[in-house]
């Protein structure tokens, strides 16, 4: 009887040869899919979805300490001091507090325009209700939006020209008594 031994130095087979040609193939596209997946999609949007619950990405989304602001009542007696985060130019007025999920009584956002005119905001993709306080060049606020609807389009309008919009959390207007005719006085750090 004859011994049949395979020659180890034979060629694949053209099945082989297909089946290894798929596998890089696929190999290639799973790691180019992966690739793209964290450049683009992971990177446009810090916000993802889980089962209907908005997830933020914080790190991208954290108060920044850029200045301090302090609110003075209409006879010049100090009302509060609170840290400010400044958005003094298009991205950033543009950015404002979209995205964040908390913003506390010590904290708020001062925007900063070129000239006095009349602004409108909204709180598209903004998940905090907040109190919006527009202020004119001569540091006197002049309109109060007070508990804003998050993810609304509504238009938050100013009734006066102004030159600086202090956002700060719902309640914080009405828990420190601020009201149209006070004062700001802020500085940069």
């Amino acid at each position: 009887m004859k011994h049949n031994k395979k020659n180890s130095n034979a060629k694949p087979s053209q099945d082989t040869k297909f089946t290894t040609k798929n596998i890089i193939i696929i190999a290639i596209l799973v790691i180019i899919t992966i690739i793209l997946y964290f450049t683009f999609f992971k990177s446009e949007s810090a916000v993802k979805e889980d089962k209907g619950n908005n997830v933020v990405n914080k790190e991208m989304f954290s108060f920044k300490r850029e200045g301090e602001l302090t609110l003075i009542n209409s006879e010049g007696g100090f009302i509060k001091k609170i840290d400010v985060e400044l958005a003094e130019n298009d991205d950033k007025r543009t950015q404002g507090l979209m995205y964040r999920t908390d913003l506390t009584n010590e904290q708020g956002m001062l925007f900063i325009f070129p000239y006095e005119t009349y602004q409108s905001f909204w709180m598209r993709n903004t998940y905090l209700s907040l109190d919006m306080i527009f202020i004119n060049s001569q540091h006197e606020i002049v309109t109060i939006h007070k508990n804003t609807t998050p993810f609304s389009d509504q238009s938050y309008p100013s009734s006066k020209p102004t030159t600086y919009v202090l956002e700060v959390p719902a309640g914080f207007c009405d828990k420190f008594g601020i009201n149209v005719g006070d004062k700001i006085v802020w500085r940069r750090i």
